[in-house]
């Protein structure tokens, strides 16, 4: 059975298929014991089952590569682990390793938690990563982590849907993607082909992922936060235009009504399901969309672009803390983790994203779907650095449930764009102020 993110479950089985892959100069351990303490790393993290199996081959690679040397794997369920960590963390228990999404490394790297890595990187090692995903674990311009993997959303369509609308071709590169004018024609040509029960389209922004309504911002060249991240910069045209468009596909009948930022069905369950002809969705629920769609055939394409193309940063860092026993060991793991034959053994298997620059336009042996995973290898080139700075600010713990409950307003209750746009910039003021 395959799971997904969101069905992740910890501690269920360690599958410890012990491959040794190559990598980086091993480091040298100097106690046989492999659980004496200076040779000895902990490291916590959730996964999937095809994520645990990646991290056990990559640990045992990283053992073979250095003798004497042993890496403890500590799996949690993805709603527990920060709490731990954070208790751990005051208790001063915490792990030498853990992984954290994007979103949340800026809580921990901005109150002085984790390893500066600075001394590990030369510039090169640094230009190797998408540079997007290389500013993902900064924090005043010193690396705190590792870019160990992304995800990102594109679209995917029904074939059948789009046939008997009349639609005979969907963009097949970046620089063909629909503008927004054109997706909306699409979705309108949709709407008039489709039974009233059946909706042209369905955005993954519900729950947790609000901060993906930011995508349209980004495209539209608008920006969240100020050039110095210390105030709002929504209230703009570009904000007023992502807002508008995004809040005409509920006006337009274009998405079903109970598919925004607050309601408890996914995108991809309700494209799953047959009632959507198009669901924005992440690359990790390709294994389980291959899975339980039956009945028709689906492609997938790349998201629509304004004045730029954008997308939203999934994904997540491996870190280490700055209590770690043996930081010189600790580094040599985090590197020897994002190595090229690493990365890519992981991201094939888990069906996530590399951030390495040599691994973006190679095929990877991805085990679901391989014909449509370099749509999202390629989408995830579209998302910027300024565009990470904003996404990771710390400030953004303290938006995200302001920005949700904003765009619910808008969405669900007719709240005017002005307003919407006002009270987002009024959290945002509050939470850099």
């Amino acid at each position: 059975m395959t799971i997904s993110r969101r069905q992740i479950l910890g501690g269920a089985g360690l599958l410890a298929t012990a491959a040794a892959l190559g990598g980086c100069a091993g480091f040298s351990g100097g106690n046989d014991d492999e659980s004496s303490g200076d040779n000895e790393l902990t490291f916590t993290t959730w996964g999937s089952p095809a994520e645990e199996e990646g991290f056990n081959r990559g640990i045992a690679a990283f053992k073979e590569a250095n003798a004497g040397v042993n890496v403890k794997l500590n799996l949690v369920p993805y709603e527990q682990i920060f709490q731990n960590i954070d208790a751990q963390l005051q208790a001063g228990t915490a792990p030498d390793l853990f992984r954290v999404d994007y979103g949340t490394i800026g809580a921990y790297s901005s109150q002085d938690q984790l390893f500066d890595l600075s001394s590990y990187f030369d510039t090169a090692e640094a230009d190797a990563f998408l540079p997007a995903m290389w500013q993902a674990i900064q924090y005043n311009g010193m690396p705190y982590g590792v870019p160990h993997q992304t995800d990102t959303s594109a679209i995917v369509y029904r074939r059948d849907l789009f046939e008997q609308a009349g639609i005979t071709s969907v963009p097949d590169s970046l620089d063909s993607a629909w503008t927004w004018e054109e997706f909306e024609g699409v979705a309108q040509q949709l709407r008039a082909s489709l039974p009233p029960d059946l909706y042209p389209a369905v955005y993954n922004w519900q729950l947790g992922g609000s901060t993906r309504w930011l995508s349209w911002l980004f495209q539209a060249g608008g920006r969240l936060f100020n050039d110095d991240l210390s105030g709002p910069a929504i209230e703009s045209d570009a904000g007023t235009r992502a807002l508008t468009f995004t809040q005409n596909l509920f006006r337009e009948n274009l998405v079903p009504p109970n598919s925004s930022v607050k309601s408890s069905t996914y995108a991809d369950t309700a494209f799953g399901a047959g009632t959507t002809a198009m669901a924005f969705v992440g690359n990790f629920v390709l294994p389980s969309l291959d899975e339980t769609i039956t009945d028709f055939e689906w492609g997938a394409t790349f998201l629509p672009r304004a004045e730029r193309g954008a997308c939203d940063l999934g994904g997540n860092a491996l870190v280490a803390t700055k209590s770690a026993r043996n930081p010189d060991l600790a580094a040599e793991f985090l590197k020897f983790m994002v190595q090229p034959d690493q990365m890519s053994d992981f991201c094939a298997r888990a069906m996530e994203l590399p951030t390495l620059q040599s691994l973006v336009g190679t095929e990877l042996d991805y085990q679901t779907r391989p014909d449509i995973a370099g749509i999202f290898v390629d989408q995830a080139t579209t998302l910027e650095p300024g565009d990470v700075q904003q996404l990771t600010n710390p400030a953004m713990a303290e938006i995200n449930p302001r920005l949700r409950d904003q765009l619910e307003a808008a969405f669900t209750q007719n709240q005017s764009v002005d307003e919407t746009l006002a009270n987002i910039a009024a959290a945002v003021t509050e939470a850099t102020g």
